[in-house]
C-alpha cells in the first residue's frame, strides 16, 4: 500500500477507535481533527434546535475551526478521512479539514461510523468540496468493523 493517513473526527470516541483500528489494519498514521472549540454534550443535543451541532449541520456554509494542523499532507498518496454521520451526511467540520490541504493527485477514501443511517448524500457532498485531481472511492460505513472486515475492504480497494 501507498503511504496512507487515516483523519478522523469523532464527538464521542465512536469514530476514533474505528480509526485506530483502520490505521492499525492498514499500516497508516492517523491524525484527530479536533475542533479549536471542543464540543460539549450540549452543543452536541441534536433534540435541541439551538445546539451548536444542529446550527452548523443547518448552514451548508458552516466551517468549524480545526485546532491543530497536519504539517505534512504531501507524504501521504492515500487518505481515508473518518467522520459520525450527521444529518446523513458528514459534521461540516469534515469540510473545513477536506478545505483545508490540497488532496490533488492522492486517494481519498471517506469512512463513517453512525447509529442508524447510511452514508446519505455524503459522498457527492464531500467530492464537492476538492479538486477533479483527486481520486475519490465511494464512502464506507464501518460500525464496529471487525479486524478481518478492515483487512478485507482494504484489500478491495487495491491502493
Amino acid at each position: 500500500m501507498k503511504k496512507a493517513l487515516v483523519a478522523y473526527f469523532s464527538a464521542s470516541g465512536v469514530t476514533g477507535k474505528v480509526a485506530q483500528a483502520l490505521a492499525q489494519a492498514a499500516g497508516a498514521d492517523l491524525f484527530e481533527i479536533r475542533p479549536e472549540v471542543p464540543y460539549t454534550a450540549a452543543d452536541l443535543d441534536w433534540h435541541d434546535k439551538t445546539s451548536r451541532s444542529t446550527l452548523e449541520m443547518q448552514d451548508p456554509a458552516s466551517r468549524p475551526a480545526i485546532g491543530e494542523t497536519l504539517e505534512n499532507m504531501a507524504d501521504y498518496d492515500v487518505v481515508f478521512v473518518g467522520f459520525p454521520i450527521w444529518w446523513y451526511v458528514a459534521p461540516t467540520i469534515v469540510s473545513t479539514f477536506l478545505e483545508s490541504y490540497d488532496f490533488s493527485g492522492k486517494t481519498v477514501i471517506p469512512f463513517a461510523t453512525s447509529g442508524g443511517s447510511g452514508m446519505g448524500k455524503t459522498d457527492s457532498v464531500l467530492h464537492a468540496l476538492c479538486p477533479d485531481t483527486v481520486q475519490w472511492r465511494s464512502g464506507k460505513l464501518l460500525n464496529m468493523a471487525s479486524e478481518k472486515e478492515l483487512k478485507d475492504w482494504l484489500a478491495s480497494l487495491e491502493i
